[in-house]
């Protein structure tokens, strides 16, 4: 092997080290990336209410002061039967928000005027505002991670 190539193999190790190196990175921070983490039960209908219980998990590394989230319950075909829209963390100064690293629940309750015609109903998750210590605004599409309970 004459020097040329040899200094090309070379080249060829390192810049596949540095793949690796650099891929090894951009996977740590993706997984490193932390959020609030959302879990939403199935819904539970007693006579004129909905009652959709949530989990919320703090993964970001610092407090959360409040977080604010709308739901949309949907019959089996699709079609929206109510909604609702809420502070499930803090909202007031009386209302403590989520440490980081701790877990609370929140039950979104929705009020019909008649009784539910169907009891397969779904609920659709948005959040609209999340509020880190110091009055800071996370970016929900990011730090947020909204997902249904296991069966």
């Amino acid at each position: 092997m004459n020097i040329l190539s040899s200094r090309i193999v070379a080249l060829s190790i390192c810049e596949k080290n540095i793949m690796k190196t650099t891929l090894i990175l951009l996977f740590a921070s993706l997984t490193a990336h932390a959020q609030l983490a959302v879990t939403v039960s199935p819904v539970k209908v007693t006579g004129q209410k909905a009652i959709v219980p949530l989990v919320l998990k703090n993964n970001l590394t610092e407090n959360i002061e409040s977080a604010r989230a709308a739901l949309f319950l949907l019959d089996d075909q699709g079609k929206m039967v109510g909604q609702s829209t809420k502070w499930v963390i803090g909202g007031t100064k009386d209302k403590p928000g989520l440490a980081a690293g701790a877990t609370n629940a929140f039950h979104f309750v929705i009020a019909s005027d008649k009784p539910f015609t169907t009891t397969n109903l779904t609920a659709k998750v948005q959040f609209n505002r999340l509020v880190l210590k110091g009055g800071k605004l996370a970016d929900v599409t990011k730090d947020v991670s909204v997902t249904p309970a296991a069966k």
